[in-house]
C-alpha cells in the first residue's frame, strides 16, 4: 500500500517536497525527495525522534536519507542528527566549531528548555561534525533534474544560519488533447531566521544586527511568490517573512 504525506502526519508543499511540525517544541522538519537520494532539513531534539523522522523518511521515500542539512545549531534542530548514519550532513560554516567546543552548552539549553537529561547526554555524546560546510552557496544533485541550493544567509538566529531553497517549475498550457500542469512554488526552509507560532527567538549566539539582512538575503533567494517553511510555525508567504524583516528591524534598532 502507497503511504502518502498525509498518512504520516506531515504537509505536502510540492512534488517530492513535504514538512512535519514535531511536538513539544513545534520544531519543522523537511524533506526532499530525488532520484534514489532523500535530503531531510534538520533532524529533530533527540536520537530517539531522529530515529522516528529515519523511518517516516524510508515510508515515505523507500529509501533512506541519503543527505541531511542542518539550519542552524540549536538542540531541537540537531541532536537527532546522530540518527542518520552515512548521510552527508551539511551546515553552515562555524557549526563544527559549536559541535566541537560548545557541546556543554548544548547540554545544558536542551535540559532548561525540557529535554530530559538521558536524552541529551545521549545525544551530545554521539554528535560529530558535519563533513560538509556552506560558507555562501552549494548545490546539492539529487538526481534526474532535482537540484536544490544550500545558502549560509546569516548571521542571524544564530551566527551559523543555513536556508535551503527547493525550485520550483513553471506550468505548462493544456491543449483540447493534453492537460496542462500547474505552476510548482520555490520551497524555502528558513530555520529559525523565520518564526510564525512566536516571536523570533534572539538567544545569546543570536546576531540581532544582522538579522534583517539575513531576512533580506532570504527574499532574495526565494523571491515574491515562494513558500516559506519556518522554524517553528506555519508555512508562511514572503509578505509574512517581509513584516517579520521590519519588526526584528525595530525590535533590535537597525535598519
Amino acid at each position: 500500500m502507497t503511504v502518502t504525506w498525509e498518512d504520516l502526519g506531515w504537509q505536502r508543499l510540492a512534488e517530492g517536497v513535504g514538512r512535519c511540525r514535531l511536538p513539544g517544541w513545534d520544531c519543522t522538519v523537511g524533506l526532499v525527495v530525488g532520484a534514489g537520494t532523500a535530503l531531510l532539513v534538520d533532524a529533530g531534539s533527540s536520537l530517539a525522534e531522529g530515529a522516528r523522522l529515519r523511518e517516516a523518511a524510508r515510508r515515505l521515500t523507500g529509501r533512506r536519507v541519503t543527505h541531511l542539512a542542518l539550519t542552524h545549531p540549536h538542540f531541537d534542530h540537531v541532536f537527532g542528527a546522530p540518527a542518520f548514519a552515512g548521510a552527508r550532513v551539511y551546515a553552515a560554516v562555524g557549526l563544527e566549531t559549536v559541535f566541537a567546543h560548545e557541546r556543554e552548552d548544548l547540554r545544558l539549553d536542551a535540559i532548561r528548555n525540557g529535554l530530559p537529561v538521558a536524552d541529551a547526554q545521549e545525544a551530545v555524546a554521539a554528535l560529530t561534525a558535519p563533513r560538509h560546510l556552506v560558507s555562501g552557496e552549494w548545490t546539492l544533485d539529487l538526481g534526474e533534474g532535482r537540484q536544490v541550493l544550500l545558502a549560509n544567509v546569516g548571521p542571524g538566529h544564530t551566527a551559523h544560519d543555513l536556508a535551503v531553497l527547493v525550485p520550483g517549475a513553471p506550468g505548462t498550457p493544456g491543449t483540447p488533447e493534453t492537460p496542462g500542469t500547474p505552476t510548482t512554488p520555490e520551497v524555502v526552509f528558513c530555520g529559525d531566521l523565520v518564526e510564525e507560532s512566536g516571536a523570533p527567538q534572539a538567544g545569546p549566539d543570536a546576531v540581532p544586527s544582522r538579522w534583517p539582512d539575513a531576512l533580506d538575503r532570504l527574499l532574495a533567494l526565494g523571491g515574491e511568490d515562494a513558500l516559506y517553511v519556518p522554524g517553528h510555525g506555519a508555512v508562511v508567504d514572503a509578505a509574512f517573512v517581509r513584516r517579520q524583516r521590519d519588526e526584528l528591524a525595530s525590535r533590535f534598532g537597525v535598519s
